[in-house]
């Protein structure tokens, strides 16, 4: 009797074990689900939103299914092709701005013996640490009176300020991860300032540079607060079309817009993994 009494105690604390994985893994793929449904959740109901042409409450999925919405999106008459050319060119232009700064400034401070460096390096975090709205509405007030609002380039100043905090610590990341050696062989060869840093520094930096870029293009494109405050309603980007259309209630064309917004952020993101190299990424912030 003993020993089936010992025998069942046994077995027992055998499946213990087996229930605490089966437990686990099951609360594994319960988190997992999870985290599925909240990072992708958004972007399929987007992806329905696009081809819908009616959806009601009680219905779980669209009644009816169709292109007709993008013909609007794509035609002659839209404001779609207006706004997304605007919104590149201020990209652009964006990007061209914080490089003439970040590139000159980066590769000075990437030199540690620079004076009061940690300080510059900070300034360029301050527009992060204020609420966006209270700055751009005291912005919006000081561009009407220089003139600037309403205007390409009042909007290309202000995404130019978020872009340099991207453009100079990326820049600086860059240089900062380059050999010296280098620069000083160049130099004990008899080679310019001049000329090692266009044909020595910039084109060892020059991946990180151009993630600097990608960066700023996409914060530039992006931006919403900004453009609305200071170039609204003179400039329309995609940014205010969609803002438009969403409060409208034309959930279609808004829902196309961002989708237009969002197929350059994932490609560009593919680009900047393959720049950003772990030695650059180390020197951040040092």
């Amino acid at each position: 009797m003993s020993q089936m009494v010992n025998r069942m105690s046994l077995a027992s604390r055998m499946s213990r074990p087996i229930l605490i994985v089966k437990g686990s893994l099951f609360g594994q793929t319960l988190l997992l689900v999870f985290m599925v449904l909240v990072l992708f959740g958004p972007v399929l109901n987007l992806l329905i939103w696009t081809v819908t042409e009616s959806w009601f409450f009680p219905h779980i999925l669209p009644s009816e299914w169709g292109m007709k919405y993008w013909s609007q999106v794509f035609s002659p008459y839209s404001d779609v092709s207006g706004s997304l050319l605007s919104s590149v060119g201020i990209a652009c232009l964006t990007v061209v701005v914080c490089l003439l700064l970040s590139v000159p400034a980066g590769y000075a401070l990437s030199r540690r013996a620079m004076p009061f460096r940690a300080g510059f390096m900070l300034l360029f975090l301050i527009p992060q640490a204020f609420p966006n709205l209270t700055v751009y509405m005291n912005v919006a007030r000081l561009f009407y009176q220089w003139g600037l609002n309403g205007t390409v380039a009042g909007v290309v100043l202000v995404h130019s300020v978020h872009g340099l905090m991207y453009s100079i610590w990326i820049s600086v990341a860059a240089f900062s991860a380059i050999d010296p050696l280098l620069a000083r062989a160049s130099r004990n060869l008899g080679a310019g300032p001049v000329y090692t840093f266009f044909y020595i520094v910039l084109p060892q930096a020059s991946p990180g540079i151009i993630a600097a870029s990608i960066f700023v293009f996409l914060e530039s494109l992006d931006e919403f607060t900004g453009t609305f405050f200071v170039g609204a309603p003179d400039i329309t980007t995609l940014p205010i079309l969609l803002y438009t259309a969403s409060m409208s209630g034309n959930y279609q064309i808004s829902s196309i817009t961002a989708l237009i917004l969002l197929v350059p952020s994932v490609l560009f993101m593919l680009v900047i993994h393959k720049f950003m190299r772990p030695e650059m990424l180390s020197r951040l912030g040092k």
